[in-house]
């Protein structure tokens, strides 16, 4: 397994994270939001969203999801 992470994003005591999850024995990659919540130097919550990561055919927007690059 191998995690890539694109961004961090930091707002006073919340933090998001956008990645990609690769080698998990799954037919596609994962696309992944973290949203997590800070408090007293602690994780207090945490969400996050999974996606499959989508080829170029199937981008509505013709944009891949991570990155410049669509997966090979």
């Amino acid at each position: 397994m191998k995690y890539e992470n694109s961004l961090i994003i930091v707002d006073r005591d919340m933090l998001m994270l956008h990645g990609r999850f690769r080698g998990l024995g799954l037919p596609t990659n994962c696309i992944v939001v973290d949203i997590v919540r800070i408090e007293n130097g602690l994780l207090a919550e945490h969400w996050d969203v999974i996606e499959d990561e989508v080829t170029r055919e199937k981008s509505a927007s013709g944009l891949p999801m991570f990155g410049a690059t669509f997966p090979s």
